[in-house]
C-alpha cells in the first residue's frame, strides 16, 4: 500500500495494469478521514473530465510508474468521479468501488477507511497538483480552465493534369518569286551589227521562240519543337485564424474587512 509521505510523487504517474499495459496517468488522491491516501483516480482520455477510482491498498509504486494488480478494463469499467470538482467521496461510492474490485471489506480496514458517517471528510479530497490539499489546516480551490489545442491536418485540395490536344491555325506567309517577262527590244543598223543585218536573202519568212520561267509558291510543313512544359509543386505557407469557445473558472473571495470581495482569474 502507498503510504501518506508518497502522495506528492503520485501525480502524473502512468498507471498500469497487471499485464503492464498503460492505462493512463494518476489524476486525484483522495484520502480518508485518518489523512491517510486510500482511493486514486486515473485519467483515460484527453479531454475526458471523469476519472476512473482504483484503490491505493492494492497498487505498488515503482520507479515513475503505479502497479495495479487488476485489468486495464476493469479498471476504466470502475466507478468514476468528475475531475473538475473537488469533492469527498461518499459510503455509497466506496460501497460501490469495493464491490467492483470484489475487495473484502472487513472490520478492520472498514474502521481505517471510515471514521465518520460517510466514510470521507471534506480535507480528505484533493485534485492533481494542489500541494495544499493534504493539508487539514486550511480549505482550498483548485480553479480550471479550458485551453486550445490547435494544430493542422493535410487534406487533398485538388488535383492538376497536363493534356495536349491538336489545334489548325491558317497562317499567311509572303514569299518573294521571280517570273520572267518578254520585253522587245529594237535597235538600230549600224556599223557593229551591219554584216548580221544584210546577211542572209532580202526577204524571208520566219519565227522566233522564247521559253518564260517563273517561281512558284511552294508549301511544305514539319513539326518543330518549341518549348517544354512541366508540373511543378511547391508549398506556400497562409495564416489562417481560428477559435472557439473556452470555459474558466473563475473564484470569488468574500472577506470580511474592507477588501470587500475579490475575484481570482
Amino acid at each position: 500500500m502507498i503510504t501518506q509521505d508518497k502522495i506528492h510523487s503520485l501525480y502524473g504517474l502512468d498507471v498500469v495494469d497487471r499485464d503492464g499495459d498503460k492505462i493512463g496517468e494518476v489524476g486525484a488522491v483522495w484520502n480518508d478521514a485518518g489523512g491517510r491516501p486510500a482511493w486514486a483516480s486515473v485519467r483515460t482520455g484527453l479531454f475526458g473530465l471523469n476519472e476512473s477510482l482504483f484503490p491505493l491498498q492494492n497498487a505498488d509504486l515503482r520507479g515513475d510508474q503505479v502497479l495495479l494488480p487488476f485489468e486495464k478494463r476493469t479498471v476504466k469499467d470502475a466507478p468514476n468521479v468528475d475531475a473538475d470538482h473537488d469533492e469527498p467521496l461518499s459510503r455509497d461510492e466506496v460501497d460501490r468501488l469495493y464491490q467492483h474490485y470484489g475487495l473484502n471489506w472487513d472490520e478492520t480496514y472498514r474502521t481505517y477507511q471510515a471514521e465518520d458517517s460517510y466514510g470521507y471528510s471534506s480535507e480528505g479530497a484533493h485534485s492533481s497538483g494542489y500541494e495544499g490539499a493534504h493539508s487539514s489546516e486550511g480549505r482550498a480551490m483548485t480553479r480550471s480552465e479550458e485551453r486550445l489545442n490547435v494544430g493542422t491536418e493535410t487534406e487533398q485540395a485538388g488535383r492538376a493534369r497536363l493534356r495536349k490536344y491538336v489545334v489548325t491555325e491558317q497562317e499567311q506567309v509572303s514569299v518573294p518569286v521571280q517570273r520572267e517577262e518578254v520585253r522587245l527590244e529594237r535597235e538600230p543598223i549600224t556599223d557593229a551589227n551591219r554584216g548580221d543585218a544584210y546577211a542572209g536573202p532580202d526577204f524571208t519568212e520566219s519565227e522566233h521562240e522564247v521559253t518564260l520561267h517563273a517561281e512558284r509558291p511552294v508549301v511544305d510543313r514539319e513539326a518543330v519543337p518549341v518549348e517544354r512544359v512541366r508540373l511543378g509543386k511547391e508549398t506556400v505557407t497562409d495564416e489562417e485564424r481560428v477559435g472557439g469557445e473556452v470555459r474558466k473558472e473563475r473564484i470569488e473571495a468574500d472577506f470580511p474587512d474592507e477588501r470587500g470581495r475579490r475575484t481570482l482569474d
